[in-house]
């Protein structure tokens, strides 16, 4: 299977089913964030979800744990694969995330804990009054999420090695992915696909650089070719 996840950060529900219905063949999953959800509303997964291919809802929860635990759980009504909840909002909100999930989809999805976003940098922290760099805070929350039973971490590719190594049997999820020669954007710690690979991810999450290329479908398939050539090599 692809390790793709293509994040569908498109403004209508036709546009994301068209790259949907284009893509499916081609990669892992889609994700839907914050823009597609809130203008469309959550029944975007559901109909996402009946093309037959996994979706990664990046809701991105963080509030008290009862209104997680509801919140989280509709997403799960709805055939969220893996849904995101901010590590930041403690253990006790986490696991509320995952009761809620799990009694939402019974049992076939999973929460992923976001730790440091990619935007962020090691400056950010400090103006937050956060002590450490990006690296260790992504260790921290990391360690924390999976003591909470989270089925995976969300964390650029800078990180991702470090988290491997230990070891917490955490899936680990990358976005901010670029192809060599391509536009940062807004993101601050960014990698190529293979780069990632080799930091330990699982799962990359590729946006622009599929979604608004000429031939979203060619774009696709050549990031496979980056990734299985780079396991090949090792």
């Amino acid at each position: 299977m692809s390790r793709i996840l293509v994040a569908l950060d498109v403004p209508s529900r036709d546009e994301a089913l068209s790259l949907a219905l284009s893509l499916r063949d081609e990669v892992g999953g889609f994700k839907v964030g914050l823009e597609l959800l809130m203008g469309e509303g959550p029944e975007i997964i559901t109909e996402i979800s009946r093309l037959g291919i996994p979706i990664f809802a990046d809701a991105k929860l963080h509030d008290i744990p009862n209104t997680v635990f509801h919140a989280i759980r509709r997403l799960g009504e709805r055939g969220a694969r893996w849904v995101t909840v901010h590590a930041t909002g403690g253990v006790e909100m986490m696991r509320a995330a995952i009761d809620g999930l799990r009694q939402g989809s019974s049992g076939t999805a999973g929460v992923l804990a976001v730790t440091v976003l990619t935007s962020i940098t090691d400056e950010d922290l400090k103006s937050q009054a956060i002590d450490r760099r990006v690296s260790a805070q992504v260790a921290h929350l990391a360690t924390m999420a999976a003591r909470c039973g989270v089925e995976g971490v969300v964390c650029a590719a800078p990180e991702a090695r470090s988290v491997k190594a230990l070891d917490l049997g955490l899936a680990i999820v990358t976005p901010g992915i670029r192809p060599a020669g391509a536009a940062n954007h807004d993101q601050a710690r960014v990698a190529t696909p293979a780069m990632a690979i080799d930091a330990g991810a699982d799962l990359i999450v590729v946006g622009r650089p599929i979604t608004r290329a000429a031939d979203p479908v060619a774009a696709a398939r050549a990031i496979n070719g980056e990734i299985e050539a780079r396991l090949s090599a090792t």
